[in-house]
């Protein structure tokens, strides 16, 4: 009976090959999940590629939409997502401000079209709301740090803006127009916000500590100058410049050298003695008639150089010299 079971029994070979095929289809079992895996995550990679090209290409598209338009609020949402990638202030500032003036070149496009009064109100709504956050933001930067330009830029830039709307007004509907002048009267008060505040800007109290909706509010008063201040940026001085003498010390008087005193007044009468310090080098001398007489040279007559003895007795000694 062994015999008969050995002899039965499978070769070496035939127990390989059968190994062999347990482990493949083992194995294809074990790669069929991980392939289904891979589809899917393959699906969802594609879907999401599909996602950002439809949404690159519908925000491309609403580029040019104008209020009232289905795609003006896509752009709206990249307008906004444009300035959360935006981390200075001044340039956050400035993009406010360049959506606003946007918002002003599509109410001109409005008016062009003749679009209804809803889609002004969109427009000018969006003005205001971009005109206040970039003023507020600029308002605080200067507050903070100083900027007598940044100032003037805004003010030019409001003015600016303020004679476009005045134009766009009269062919606005007539239900439009009080959002136009109320437009216009923030753009006004805008450029007052910056006349009072560039006031301030060279006085030890700037504002008040309080905002409204254009920011910091400047401070009334007195103005106490801080010429020390590191942001102040002070106005050029249009007084008369001052005295080359200093300020704590009298003028003085009779200092001055000769030469600039006759080069800038004609005297009018003799010239008085001076006072002290050193005399000028040429003075006029008045009349010989109050001057003591000069001395003669009869007075003291100057020896003889050589004196010889008479040679006859009852001559005069004979003089050389």
């Amino acid at each position: 009976m062994r015999e008969l079971g050995a002899g039965g029994a499978p070769d070496a070979e035939t127990r390989q090959r059968i190994r062999d095929e347990i482990a493949g289809r083992l194995a294809e079992a074990e790669a069929a999940p991980k392939r289904r895996g891979h589809a899917v995550a393959n699906l969802a990679a594609a879907a999401v590629a599909l996602v950002l090209a439809l949404g690159g290409i519908t925000l491309l598209l609403s580029k040019d939409a104008l209020p009232g338009d289905p795609l003006y609020g896509i752009k709206r949402a990249g307008e906004s997502a444009s300035l959360g990638l935006t981390f200075d202030e001044q340039d956050k500032a400035k993009k406010h401000l360049e959506f606003a003036a946007n918002r002003v070149g599509e109410l001109d496009e409005l008016t062009r079209q003749g679009a209804p009064t809803d889609a002004y109100f969109t427009g000018l709504t969006d003005f205001e709301t971009d005109l206040r956050a970039g003023v507020s933001r600029l308002t605080a930067l200067v507050t903070d740090q100083g900027g007598q330009t940044r100032l003037a830029e805004l003010r030019t830039w409001a003015r600016n803006q303020s004679d476009r709307l005045g134009l766009q007004v009269e062919h606005a509907p007539a239900e439009a127009r009080d959002k136009f002048s109320a437009a216009r009267a923030l753009l006004d008060k805008v450029q007052e916000r910056t006349t009072d505040l560039g006031s301030r800007l060279v006085c030890y109290t700037i504002t008040t500590g309080s905002s409204d909706e254009l920011g910091a509010v400047p401070a009334a008063g007195d103005c106490v100058r801080d010429p020390d201040s590191p942001h102040a940026v002070l106005p050029p001085v249009t007084s008369s410049p001052p005295s080359s003498a200093p300020t704590g010390s009298p003028a003085p008087v009779t200092s001055a050298p000769p030469s600039s005193a006759v080069d800038t007044a004609a005297p009018t009468g003799p010239l008085a003695p001076p006072t002290g310090g050193t005399p000028p080098p040429v003075v006029p001398v008045p009349g010989p008639t109050n001057l003591p007489p000069l001395p003669t040279t009869t007075t003291t007559p100057k020896p003889p150089l050589v004196s010889i003895p008479p040679l006859i007795p009852g001559l005069p000694p004979i003089i050389i010299g």
